[in-house]
């Protein structure tokens, strides 16, 4: 496989073209790793009268919460103005629904203790942190898991 980047100075907008014998696997994940890449959110994290400016890659998890969405990072909670629904199509790739209130951040997945007849829990490294994975969304969260180690 060839990389190869060009510059031209009378673009408008940057562009990606995969060129391509035929559309592999190879390329989708390509196709999946760019999209994730150049995917910009402008989300604004809240605490007491505060708002926060961070990167989305901070956040372990999002629940629902009496007050709202919150948002998990390894060491402090943050409330965001928008619904699950709503984040579950403007987050990247790498964030899942796990369960009828969480989503899940697939990078910062450190264990998955699998439990057959309950919710599943994860666990985050370097934090007391966890969320449950309902049974429902577990196999979608662990082929999901399984694809991004092939990456």
């Amino acid at each position: 496989m060839k990389v190869r980047i060009e510059i031209d100075d009378s673009v408008t907008e940057d562009e990606v073209v995969i060129r391509c014998r035929s559309f592999d696997s190879n390329a989708a994940r390509i196709q999946q790793a760019v999209t994730e890449l150049t995917k910009q959110s402008d989300l604004s994290f809240f605490k007491d009268n505060t708002e926060y400016y961070m990167p989305i890659e901070r956040i372990l998890f999002f629940e629902t919460s009496p007050a709202g969405i919150d948002a998990h990072t390894a060491d402090d909670i943050f409330t965001i103005k928008k619904k699950l629904y709503e984040l579950e199509e403007e987050l990247p790739r790498y964030f899942m629904r796990v369960s009828k209130s969480a989503i899940l951040n697939l990078n910062a997945v450190y264990s998955v203790e699998k439990n057959i007849t309950a919710s599943s829990l994860v666990r985050f490294m370097g934090t007391p942190k966890v969320v449950y994975v309902s049974r429902i969304y577990y196999k979608a969260m662990k082929q999901r898991l399984d694809e991004r180690r092939k990456l």
